[in-house]
């Protein structure tokens, strides 16, 4: 049955949606009034859409397209408020997007990672220089990485149902039979605050991988109850724990977010991950 509450939430959100659209002028009239192009690129999606539902606006959708990073963008960067809410990269996204119906948060975090690093090679090129330490002889060296070069990891297994974000895996100790979803930008958002959280208090995150899961797993054998399912997850056999983060890992879509890496001082090659710092989105701070 609906609420007038309902209703009025319903309406709330319409009114919202078409004060956006009023407020965000088009990208002719920019390029009209500015007198200059601002580019756009068609980005491919690492899930290829095929997780999102019928009712999503990406469901098989395989590209989006964004406009390049302006001056205006970097407010969202430093807004403190932002900031603060963990939500900078999702504001920063749908500032980009040029189709405002995406709904951002219910991205897959590999998805969004596509749109951030195209996002970040268009504001400021696709050289990303960053100081790192050798682990062989200590020395410590300044490389740039490449981000154009990153290779895109595409959902190469099928969902357990059709445009559905479900696939499933069999334990190989406890043989029980676990359906799992690769995480989105709000499970991301609330794993990152719930950190922040523990830290204020005092608390240390120690359980980060048992944590993960608990977003990522939606049932077990035929329990969907989260309580159990996280209980499950925290005294699940270690030999499971491993096959499944594993299989997850191997099989989720994204940017593979890894470069070979040469020390100027001793000659050590090793693959390293790109560090996320503030230089990502500052290269000149």
């Amino acid at each position: 049955m609906t609420t007038p509450t309902d209703d009025r939430a319903d309406k709330n959100a319409v009114f919202q949606q078409m004060r956006e659209q009023m407020m965000q002028p088009s990208l002719d009239r920019i390029q009209q009034d500015l007198g200059f192009d601002i580019p756009v690129e068609s980005i491919p999606l690492p899930s290829k859409g095929k997780i999102y539902g019928t009712d999503s606006v990406l469901c098989n959708k395989e590209t989006v397209e964004i406009r390049s990073m302006v001056a205006k963008d970097e407010d969202i960067l430093t807004s403190r408020g932002l900031i603060k809410k963990g939500t900078v990269i999702t504001e920063l996204i749908k500032s980009c997007l040029m189709d405002k119906s995406i709904m951002v948060p219910e991205m897959l975090a590999g998805d969004r990672n596509a749109l951030m690093v195209a996002i970040r090679i268009t504001g400021y090129g696709q050289e990303y220089k960053v100081g790192l330490t050798c682990p062989t002889c200590e020395a410590e060296y300044e490389h740039e990485f490449d981000l154009a070069a990153l290779p895109i990891k595409f959902l190469e297994i099928e969902p357990a149902s059709p445009n559905q974000n479900a696939f499933r895996f069999q334990l190989p100790v406890s043989k029980k039979n676990v359906v799992f979803k690769f995480i989105n930008g709000q499970d991301e958002e609330e794993i990152m605050l719930t950190n922040e959280r523990k830290k204020k208090s005092g608390m240390t995150s120690d359980n980060l991988v048992t944590a993960r899961l608990g977003y990522s797993v939606i049932a077990v054998d035929e329990v969907t109850d989260k309580n159990r399912i996280a209980q499950y997850m925290r005294n699940m056999p270690a030999r499971d724990s491993l096959a499944l983060r594993s299989f997850i890992d191997k099989h989720e879509p994204g940017i593979e977010m890894k470069q070979v890496a040469v020390c100027t001082a001793c000659g050590y090659e090793a693959e390293v991950n790109v560090p996320l710092g503030p230089t990502f989105f500052w290269p000149n701070a």
